[in-house]
């Protein structure tokens, strides 16, 4: 065998933008329908770098026919004039070399959003085809580019009123499996967008199917905190404080509602801050502070009682911004903030403003102090709970529950959990999995509907004490650690039909409101279980939707074969649940995710809230695209 040597010719130098094709997953995330929708946002990033500048106020994103996107703007546009040191048009520059952008002097854009400097060029280099428009100056200037490269020269015509830039592109089949735009996942973001960017209006538009929609709210946050509160009971109308302090730009806005979970989500320079970071923690402390310093004056509460976070919080929903020049991301997917002056930026204003809020709104004062104090009367009735749980063994994280199917491995990154609905199903599925790495665990009906409960009443139901036991790593914000998990795979797994849904919809609703670190670690699943099994002479051929065995009939409409319906899991022996739903080699597994959070919340509270009517428009509005409710 010839001998590797290593030296200088083992070196790769890639030139450009081949690293980004290279290794797309490093700038985009994934090559999914993920990455696809991500090429988007990093286009609009741009255009609402504009609008913080205060140089735009309208976004115009279209879905073409062709799987192609336009994104237009109408701010300054991208110059043109020649860049000083790489002596080509600046707008070539910014279309081809990576980090190149206005964003990191600062004397252009004091505040941005995106991945500085990286978006555009990305876009470019993951794109078989991509256009820029660019007014300015009284021209129309068009530049032509494709897979990192240009294709077509900077060339000028024409005479325009207007400035801006658009930029149209078309995702490259050679970088990503599929490419599919999907209007719903387009419109959430750039309605959060809107939300962040008050007076900013922003136009999707689908040539697919005619569909629009316009994004415009004057009242930003508080828009948002009525939108995510859609269905719920609520106490007041929602309190905004703006301010700022040492450059920072802070912007809050919250409510109470009756229900039993808090709802807060964060961002920075528009960018969803999925873990939080020092402005959440400002926010958080502050509130919990002046809450508790009004109720003592108040005489609402004893001075000796001291009402906790979590009291504070339960039945809060609120939104936190923050607009720093110079925001330090970290953490595992780098949406945690870090500057330690967000904080006190946050937590001085909220002082502040809040303590004389509640003193000039002594009737909303009133509700907010009554709720409180609720809570922390539920709070302890839960602990109660929580301590006799502990005592009979059904918490603690070294007893398991008996109808647990364990697997033998005792690593937690190769064992998988599977939920299953019912004994049948249960039976099959433990006779099927392969034991050394796959658990299960059959539960009994429909799980509580945690969305109406407090945390009293889930802590007294059987089958949720049942699935925290297996877990192994606690329940709520205070006691959950996902690190104590004992599957890096917890899969639920249930019937293809309506009740199959429902019961899925009630355990991920459980899931997101008590256990959400689990999907931020990305250990959560659903099983794609067969809806049909086809049996043409000998071959069997199992279809997993309706849309697959319409597929399969049209390519065998000449063929004789026989279709059976599966009705449950119940109805599958064990080989058939292996083969099927649960052998790594052939199954298919959706990863939930908290890539939309505030969706998910809005999908959450509509299907398992009080408000009728808006279940109900929901499900006529989607009951012809269910597949799978993937958070």
């Amino acid at each position: 065998m010839k001998k590797e040597t290593y030296d200088a010719s083992q070196i790769h130098v890639l030139k450009g933008l081949e690293a980004v094709r290279h290794r797309p997953a490093m700038y985009i995330g994934d090559t999914g329908p993920r990455g696809v929708h991500h090429l988007v946002y990093e286009v609009v990033d741009n255009g609402i770098d504009e609008a913080l500048a205060g140089h735009c106020d309208r976004l115009v994103v279209t879905i073409h026919s062709d799987d192609e996107v336009s994104v237009d703007d109408n701010g300054r546009g991208i110059p043109i004039d020649m860049h000083p040191t790489e002596k080509r048009p600046a707008v070539e520059v910014v279309l081809t070399v990576l980090h190149s952008g206005a964003k990191f002097g600062h004397k252009v854009y004091q505040i941005s959003g995106g991945l500085h400097g990286v978006g555009v060029s990305v876009v470019n280099a993951l794109s078989e085809y991509l256009q820029a428009e660019v007014y300015r100056d009284g021209k129309v200037h068009t530049i032509e580019c494709g897979r990192g490269k240009v294709t077509k020269q900077l060339k000028t015509r024409g005479t325009v009123k207007r400035t801006g830039t658009r930029i149209r592109f078309r995702p490259d089949l050679e970088i990503f499996k599929k490419v599919q735009f999907k209007f719903e996942v387009l419109e959430a973001r750039l309605r959060e967008l809107a939300y962040l960017n008050k007076g900013l209006t922003i136009l999707l538009n689908d040539e697919r199917t005619d569909k629009k929609e316009t994004f415009k709210y004057p009242n930003g946050l508080s828009d948002f905190v009525t939108f995510l509160d859609g269905g719920r009971n609520r106490l007041h109308r929602p309190v905004l404080i703006e301010d700022a302090r040492n450059g920072i730009s802070v912007e809050v806005a919250f409510e109470y509602n009756d229900s039993y979970v808090e709802r807060i989500f964060s961002f920075a320079n528009t960018i969803n801050t999925h873990e939080g970071g020092t402005h959440l923690s400002g926010f958080k402390s502050a509130l919990t502070r002046t809450i508790n310093d009004y109720a003592r004056k108040s005489g609402s509460v004893k001075d000796d009682v001291e009402l906790t976070g979590e009291d504070v919080r339960e039945g809060l929903t609120a939104v936190v911004s923050v607009k720093i020049g110079d925001p330090q991301f970290e953490g595992q997917t780098k949406t945690k903030l870090g500057n330690s002056e967000a904080k006190s930026a946050v937590e001085t204003i909220l002082n502040e403003r809040l303590a004389a809020y509640l003193e000039e709104t002594p009737r909303v004062a009133s509700k907010i102090i009554a709720k409180v104090v609720a809570a922390a009367k539920a709070r302890s009735a839960a602990r109660k709970a929580r301590e006799l749980a502990r005592r009979r063994s059904l918490l603690e994280s070294d007893t398991l529950p008996g109808k647990l199917a364990d697997c033998s491995t005792e690593d937690p990154a190769e064992s998988e959990l599977f939920v299953v609905e019912g004994d049948s199903a249960g039976g099959s599925a433990k006779q099927g999995r392969d034991r050394r790495f796959q658990a299960v665990l059959p539960l009994r009906g429909k799980i509580l509907n945690v969305e109406k409960s407090g945390l009293n009443k889930v802590l007294s139901n059987r089958e949720i004490r049942t699935l925290i036991s297996a877990v192994g790593a606690g329940i709520s914000e205070d006691d959950f650690d996902p690190e104590k998990a004992r599957y890096h795979k917890v899969v639920i797994m249930t019937d293809a039909d309506v009740d199959g849904a429902h019961i899925r919809t009630l355990l991920l609703t459980f899931l997101f409101r008590f256990m959400q670190p689990l999907i931020d670690a990305g250990y959560v699943y659903i099983a794609q279980p067969p809806l049909y099994k086809v049996k043409q002479g000998k071959k069997e051929h199992y279809l997993y939707s309706d849309e697959d065995l319409v597929k399969y009939g049209r390519k065998n409409k000449d063929a004789k074969f026989d279709i059976q319906r599966y009705k449950g899991l119940g109805e599958m022996n064990p080989g058939q649940l292996w083969e099927t739903t649960m052998d790594p080699e052939k199954r298919t597994l959706k990863r939930v995710t908290m890539e939309d959070a505030t969706e998910a919340e809005r999908v959450f509270t509509t299907l398992m809230g009080d408000q009728v009517e808006l279940r109900r428009q929901f499900i006529e509005e989607n009951a012809h695209a269910v597949e799978n409710l993937d958070v």
